[in-house]
């Protein structure tokens, strides 16, 4: 493709029909073009900018483990009372990505297509990382010290989500990057589908039934799970060095996860089928007329 980006082609072949239905569904290349256009956006801002807006998604990540809190310190610590509990665990989720907040693990996937499209802006990647889950984690323990040091919440309440950050760090490095991993990539995931929705609903209904399999299945989100687990070291539950430990495995499994799984994937399979965003107007007759002809002389016979 020369020295074309990705983008440029997409955006020559992707054009929709007059008459295409605005509920139609998003072709893969459309949706990569879109993740490209929104990467391109979010390295655009400044770095005051970007943290701001990080800490305020920590902040918001706290609602996963606030709600699911309330509802353990009503309901009890059984297994079941879990599983209740984490119908509320998308809350935080909800909040933060309708709202545009950032959060780290869904730039693994915006900023990533845009580097590899581009071959550069590794370097601006890097930046936005640095600063988004710096604010990120301030943000977790902006949360933790409201719930826990000033007795906003119940006394009840409050040791649920201790026992939640708790439960959290437990496991080992192994187990904790793996569970990070599976959560990077369902984060990631979420993000690229988010991207194909046109509606508030739909991209609401993505994210909760998306992160409630994160928080159902145990799985580790760097930055939910440091809401909680944060309330836990506060609280006096967990060593702060625990966390640390916990924090490390599960950023590089939602990273791995997120890159890898995602980004990678959904790049490899656009860029092997961009040709098809040129045919999409064209008669059936015509590409089947067009395949025939550079089939060889001795397929033809």
């Amino acid at each position: 493709m020369g020295t074309t980006s990705m983008r440029e082609a997409l955006d020559e072949g992707s054009e929709p029909p007059g008459d295409r239905s605005a509920t139609s569904r998003l072709t893969a290349a459309e949706i990569y073009s879109a993740a490209v256009r929104i990467g391109e956006d979010e390295l655009k801002r400044s770095s005051t900018g970007l943290a701001l807006s990080g800490l305020a998604a920590g902040l918001g990540m706290g609602l996963t483990g606030l709600g699911s809190a309330a509802i353990l310190a009503e309901t009890g610590n059984g297994a079941a009372h879990y599983l209740l509990a984490n119908l509320l665990y998308p809350l935080g989720f909800i909040v933060v990505i309708v709202g545009r907040a950032q959060l780290f693990t869904e730039n693994t996937l915006f900023p990533v297509v845009l580097v590899l499209d581009r071959r550069r802006h590794l370097g601006n990647t890097l930046r936005l990382w640095t600063v988004v889950f710096i604010a990120n984690v301030v943000g977790a323990l902006l949360f933790a010290v409201l719930v826990i040091k000033t007795g906003a919440v119940s006394p009840e309440v409050a040791g649920a989500l201790s026992q939640l950050g708790t439960k959290t760090v437990q496991g080992s490095f192994g187990h904790l990057f793996w569970a990070g991993v599976a959560g990077g990539w369902i984060i990631a995931l979420m993000a690229w589908l988010v991207t194909a929705s046109r509606f508030t609903m739909g991209q609401i209904a993505l994210v909760y039934l998306m992160t409630f399999v994160v928080g159902a299945a145990g799985l580790a989100h760097c930055i939910a799970g440091s809401a909680e687990a944060l309330c836990a070291v506060l609280a006096g539950q967990v060593p702060l060095g625990s966390y640390l430990v916990w924090l490390l495995a599960a950023t590089l499994g939602n990273t791995i996860g997120g890159v890898v799984i995602v980004s990678l994937l959904n790049y490899g399979q656009v860029m092997g089928s961009r040709r098809d965003l040129r045919q999409v107007e064209r008669p059936l007759s015509d590409v089947e007329a067009d395949a025939g002809s550079r089939k060889s002389p001795s397929m033809r016979r």
